[in-house]
């Protein structure tokens, strides 16, 4: 797990909670978080492994400060760096874009030969569609605290498991 960054606004409450889950689950030592609001792209290149948290902001968009910083990354050759993704959504207020934040980042990724890990299962949600799935999987860990909040800790801690895998 080690040369992990943990990539998050640190001005948002919410995600800072699930952070600091992922934190304690990791390790204290496992990982470094890095405020997305002033990341250079100096200091987000030099992670082999990534944690993003991605919210989906209003009808399926990104939040204003991953708007902002991908330019900075858009040439960046991403192989052999892998990505793990989450974030919140609404799948009641916005069911027909669940969780799109994860899916707009994961395709980001990917057309710069990245490698997205931490598939999530699409069981338990109730949405119309999303640009994270696949099948019957989302590209990432979807939370839904909106609706969904006492599911959170389980899953948070079933997609750190995996990710001790993944980011071997």
């Amino acid at each position: 797990m080690q040369d992990t960054g943990i990539f998050y606004s640190f001005r948002s409450v919410k995600t800072g909670q699930q952070v600091k889950k992922i934190i304690k689950l990791l390790g204290n030592d496992q990982a470094e978080t890095v405020d997305v609001d002033v990341v250079t792209r100096d200091q987000f290149m030099k992670f082999t492994n990534f944690i993003l948290a991605v919210p989906t902001w209003f009808d399926g968009e990104l939040p204003n400060y991953w708007d902002e910083f991908l330019p900075a990354i858009e040439d960046e050759d991403l192989k052999g760096k892998n990505f793990a993704i989450f974030g919140g959504g609404d799948q009641k207020g916005y069911p027909e874009n669940f969780v799109d934040g994860i899916g707009l980042m994961t395709e980001f990724i990917e057309e710069r030969g990245g490698n997205v890990v931490g598939y999530t299962s699409t069981d338990g949600y109730e949405f119309e569609g999303s640009r994270s799935q696949r099948g019957d999987q989302f590209t990432g860990l979807a939370l839904d605290i909106e609706n969904q909040a006492a599911l959170s800790n389980e899953r948070i801690e079933k997609w750190v498991e995996s990710l001790r895998k993944d980011f071997e």
